[in-house]
């Protein structure tokens, strides 16, 4: 696809103007960026990713809850066993409940009882360069989490379905841990590469990018996902995934609206 140059000069102007600090108050991104040990930005970048649904208040109010029983340090907090004091039926955030975040837990300790962090398992998988790798890291871990719960999957930790899901929030909160720009995101991440990044496909995104002619598909699924970041690439191959803030920015309402929804 060639995108206009109208339309790439409006993206380059808008992702340089939301991709600033000022960015991260209002933003999920702000609760990893708390922490300074690797593997509790790691745990917190995929819970607050996560959780990134629905009212911004909301979002924030129920993550700073969640953080709150995870002090002083959710990776340690999760090497330890502590989540499993949480009771199934707590509410964490709307659909989510104790029992699906003991699901996810359970995953992750036992990649942080075999490794010093998240992402240096990621590395044993291969992933860099490999066409659709997000999906294949979100598999992976729900083999993980699988094997942790009997066997078990669970569609509210992870998709399942993964020729289906854009895997909105995983791809949200590999941008925070891959990108490497210094700014909003955090760049942490070694098995990855930002060129391997995929935008994170939401209403507002979705509704942004048809807008500018980047897709004409009207379904919020893979394809799409890979669709339009395959459109943005021809932009910057290296990192496509830089101009979510382009389209999240032309797609939602202003912040001070009490009904902001990401």
């Amino acid at each position: 696809m060639m995108i206009p140059p109208e339309v790439a000069e409006l993206l380059e102007r808008e992702a340089t103007r939301i991709n600033s600090p000022e960015f991260i108050a209002a933003d999920p991104v702000q609760f990893p960026r708390r922490y300074s040990d690797q593997s509790d930005i790691e745990i917190v970048s995929l819970l607050a990713a996560h959780m990134a649904w629905g009212n911004r208040k909301m979002i924030c109010r129920d993550i700073e809850r969640l953080l709150a029983q995870m002090t002083p340090s959710p990776a340690a907090w999760v090497r330890n066993g502590a989540f499993e004091n949480i009771p199934d039926e707590q509410n964490i955030h709307r659909t989510f409940f104790g029992r699906n975040l003991k699901h996810m837990l359970r995953g992750l300790e036992s990649i942080l009882s075999e490794y010093p962090t998240i992402d240096a398992w990621a590395s044993t998988l291969g992933l860099r360069g490999k066409p659709g790798a997000p999906w294949l890291l979100a598999e992976a871990l729900n083999r993980r989490l699988a094997e942790a719960n009997g066997g078990k999957g669970d569609p509210r930790c992870f998709p399942l379905n993964m020729q289906s899901t854009a895997l909105k929030r995983l791809n949200m909160a590999l941008r925070w841990l891959v990108r490497r720009d210094g700014i909003v995101d955090m760049g942490l991440w070694q098995s990855l590469d930002p060129a391997d990044l995929y935008v994170p496909l939401d209403v507002h995104v979705g509704n942004t990018a048809r807008r500018l002619g980047l897709t004409a598909r009207r379904a919020n699924d893979r394809k799409t996902t890979e669709e339009i970041t395959a459109a943005l690439r021809t932009l910057r191959p290296d990192d496509p995934a830089l101009f979510d803030y382009a389209l999240f920015g032309l797609g939602v309402e202003p912040i001070s609206s009490k009904e902001e929804t990401v």
